[in-house]
């Protein structure tokens, strides 16, 4: 039996050697059209569709030799602590929505429950109908309908990207700007503190600091980041990352870049991702005019000191002075401004380098595809017709691990 990989992961495209990935499940299921929009779907996913095509990602993954872990999987082993388990009925609870008496009621019946059904209500959520009749007779029950959330679904875990980061052998837990998402860090928490594969690691971020997400961080080469900051991810979250990066000794440059504060560019990697050690796929429309504001600590190793801020500056200048190479090679998503913007939207930037010059990509974007190719980068091609309804590629569905060193 082979070792397991080592927690680790300094750059974007080292060969990839473990990541961790959700099966989309029950949660996809409580989508309707009059919650879409809350729970940040554009559209209504065929579930078994869905799942299909997720499948197939993950078997992709798996012929290149990444272990693949499961989310569901992960959660259900650290609640095998007792610990995970009594917190997590905890986590589940929103006492100011439901009040007191519910709460209690509600904390009772989740502690009952045996590790895999717990794990399925944290994850696909529970009605006012599913909770057990007995269990806490309130004016909350009596005025909401029977189909109501008294425990709300989380059907964006499928993008394990944005709740949690490795940076070298820490991980960061992102700390999720929108309400939809708040009790996705609280399950990837209990992941990394009671599994027993990530019991000794080190954390590099707290989910209570201020809002940074997973999507809008690029470790552009070991000891070199690049965070976005826009719709999720605000500047106090990027400043305060860069911070603990630095005392950490995990970074000595991070490069904090403003996106538009919209749903087409919610995160960096939805404009912009690396698919070699030189070279990155972006959206057209901001190549020119994408910049940075460098951070550096001030003193020999950034422990207690203070932040040295520049910039703006050209992101792709700020970029490559940072690496310490002449450039970066950029290879656009498409030539003409609608099919550029048809692909960005569909995620034709947002792909996983399973390796340098080797990446996973929706099959959709078939020019983007094909300018990747035309550039020497190898393209793992998947379907994701319904994937793709929550916005994010294979990029986001996947958080790396373990990262071979380049």
């Amino acid at each position: 039996m082979h070792d397991l990989p080592v927690p680790k992961v300094d750059s974007e495209v080292g060969p990839l050697r473990a990541v961790l990935l959700h099966r989309p499940g029950a949660e996809l299921k409580r989508l309707t059209p009059r919650n879409n929009d809350q729970l940040l779907f554009d559209s209504i996913p065929w579930v078994d569709r869905a799942q299909e095509e997720h499948d197939a990602f993950a078997e992709t993954l798996v012929s290149r030799d990444v272990e693949v872990l499961l989310l569901a999987d992960a959660l259900v082993t650290a609640l095998s602590d007792e610990r995970a388990h009594a917190a997590a009925a905890d986590t589940a609870v929103d006492r100011r929505r439901v009040g007191h008496e519910l709460a209690d009621a509600l904390s009772s019946h989740l502690s009952t429950l045996d590790n895999t059904v717990l794990a399925d209500v944290l994850m696909a959520g529970m009605t006012f109908e599913e909770l057990p009749a007995a269990e806490g007779a309130s004016l909350v029950r009596k005025m909401h309908h029977p189909h109501d959330f008294v425990v709300d679904p989380l059907p964006n875990l499928l993008f394990t990207r944005d709740s949690s980061v490795w940076i070298g052998n820490r991980v960061a837990i992102a700390s999720l700007a929108l309400p939809a998402r708040n009790r996705e860090t609280a399950l990837l928490d209990l992941i990394y503190a009671y599994h027993p594969r990530f019991r000794t690691a080190g954390r590099a971020y707290g989910a209570h600091s201020a809002p940074v997400e997973g999507g809008d961080v690029l470790l552009l080469a070991p000891g070199v980041l690049a965070i976005g900051v826009g719709e999720r991810t605000t500047p106090a979250g990027a400043e305060s990352l860069a911070r603990s990066a630095f005392a950490d000794g995990l970074a000595h440059t991070v490069l904090a870049v403003p996106i538009a504060q919209d749903r087409a560019t919610m995160h960096l990697d939805t404009v912009c991702t690396m698919v070699d050690q030189d070279a990155v796929v972006m959206y057209p429309a901001v190549r020119d005019t994408l910049v940075a504001y460098p951070l550096q600590p001030d003193g020999d190793n950034g422990a207690g000191k203070g932040v040295v801020v520049s910039g703006p500056v050209p992101f792709l200048e700020a970029a490559a002075s940072a690496m310490g190479i002449d450039r970066l090679r950029v290879i656009d998503t498409g030539l003409d401004p609608v099919t550029a913007e048809r692909e960005q939207w569909d995620d034709g930037n947002n792909t996983l380098a399973v390796g340098p010059g080797v990446v996973v990509a929706y099959e959709r974007n078939v020019e983007t595809n094909e300018r990747l190719e035309a550039a020497g980068i190898e393209v793992l091609r998947i379907r994701g017709s319904e994937l793709g309804s929550g916005r994010g590629g294979p990029r986001c569905m996947s958080c790396p691990i373990s990262r071979a060193s380049l």
